[in-house]
């Protein structure tokens, strides 16, 4: 039995040895931010150390000087505007490429990897003269459009990635029960895509709340941005009150990490979905 359970440790120890300095290497920064947003303002903290007093009205002065609940609205719009429809269109595209194998499918998705090697930055100067030809410039609809374009071929690959691993006997059947394309689609595909859909739905969420440089570039006024993208405004003016902007970065970061928490079962499931079949 001890040699069983010794064993069992050796096997199992590195791993669990890696997960904890995973683990401390996420949360011992936000827990650095934590304590010097609890300091006093004007202060600079001195590193882990816990005060004494704890000031936790800095989180409301925070909110009130980032303008929060303007920039929480805005990040809402633009992410109803991105998410929906990008998973939507990607989820389309990849169940006609992947299970009806639409003519020119594989060049249609050849076409898509290539622009991921494509650095991000490329595209900037492109997006912000059609954005400015369209007259979009400095407005919602302006930065969602690019987004939706900008998070199209990843969240096409991904999607493939799931029907690869769907059983073609499934559109067989449903194709001898007299199912067309679009009904095996949403009452046979989907359902077993519902994993997938949900971390695409997550990824997106976070690619389009941290949107920064996007915003920066195409929207002037910042009650229009995401909440990632008026951070920089935020600390050009308090950059020296560490506190403060302590406290805003937190704000700011606690509705992407309260969406992982709820959604990160779902995105472990298409995870694992995804490791079953290359």
């Amino acid at each position: 039995m001890s040699f069983a359970l010794s064993l069992t440790v050796r096997r199992r120890g590195p791993g669990a040895a890696l997960i904890v300095v995973a683990g401390l290497y996420s949360i011992v920064p936000l827990v650095s931010m934590l304590s010097a947003a609890l300091a006093p303002q004007g202060t600079i903290p001195d590193g882990l150390s816990w005060p004494s007093d704890p000031h936790w009205h800095n989180f409301v002065d925070a909110w009130t000087v980032a303008n929060v609940t303007t920039l929480l609205k805005s990040s809402v719009l633009i992410v109803l505007g991105v998410v929906p429809i990008s998973v939507l269109i990607a989820t389309m595209a990849a169940y006609a490429m992947t299970v009806l194998r639409i003519p020119l499918g594989k060049v249609f998705y050849l076409v898509l990897l290539l622009t991921l090697t494509l650095p991000y930055e490329i595209v900037i100067v492109p997006l912000y003269q059609q954005v400015n030809q369209l007259g979009l410039l400095d407005s919602r609809l302006g930065l969602i459009l690019p987004l939706i374009g900008l998070n199209m071929p990843f969240a096409v690959f991904w999607m493939r990635a799931h029907f690869l691993n769907a059983p073609e006997e499934l559109t067989e059947a449903a194709s001898l029960d007299g199912a067309g394309p679009w009904r095996a689609l949403v009452h046979i595909h989907l359902p077993l895509a519902r994993p997938a859909v949900t971390s695409l739905v997550l990824l997106m969420f976070l690619s389009t709340w941290n949107t920064f440089l996007l915003a920066l570039v195409l929207v002037n006024d910042p009650d229009k941005r995401t909440m990632a993208g008026a951070l920089q405004a935020f600390q050009s003016r308090y950059s020296t009150d560490i506190v403060l902007l302590n406290a805003g970065a937190l704000l700011l970061m606690a509705p992407t990490i309260l969406v992982f928490i709820l959604l990160q079962g779902q995105f472990t499931k298409a995870l694992l979905q995804g490791a079953v079949k290359g």
